[in-house]
């Protein structure tokens, strides 16, 4: 189960709203599965279909978190068209082991927020909890 604040399941909404129509991407820390930190990244693709991180950009990230006593738990991504589900391109970039997979959908009425395990191709609904 991934815990994630209110503040920051709002800031990832925000994210998605503000990269509109494309997709918003980054990446979350924390400590046994309850999330921290938020880094918002820039998607180098500038598409509504896909995104790519800098690697420059995600190496900072990467340090900071090590500076933080913080581990990678999550990289999250935003579907501005589609339901929060990965796709197949989602699924085989799944290449970080052992994280979560966050989707933020644009495409209802409201924003849909929610986390995958996926592995060598098999995709796992992960529970997410609000913590106020």
């Amino acid at each position: 189960m991934l815990k994630i604040p209110r503040a920051i399941h709002d800031d990832l909404i925000a994210h998605a709203r503000a990269d509109f129509p494309y997709e918003a991407c980054g990446i979350l820390g924390g400590v046994d599965g309850i999330v921290s930190a938020i880094f918002r990244m820039a998607n180098t693709d500038q598409s509504n279909e896909h995104f790519t991180m800098d690697p420059k950009e995600q190496f900072a990230v990467v340090k900071e978190l090590r500076n933080r006593g913080l581990a990678m738990l999550a990289i999250y991504h935003s579907h501005p068209e589609t339901p929060a589900r990965p796709s197949e391109e989602d699924i085989r970039l799944a290449f970080t082991p052992g994280v979560s997979y966050v989707i933020v959908s644009l495409a209802g009425v409201e924003p849909d927020v929610k986390a995958f395990r996926i592995a060598d191709g098999v995709v796992e609904p992960e529970p997410i909890e609000i913590v106020e």
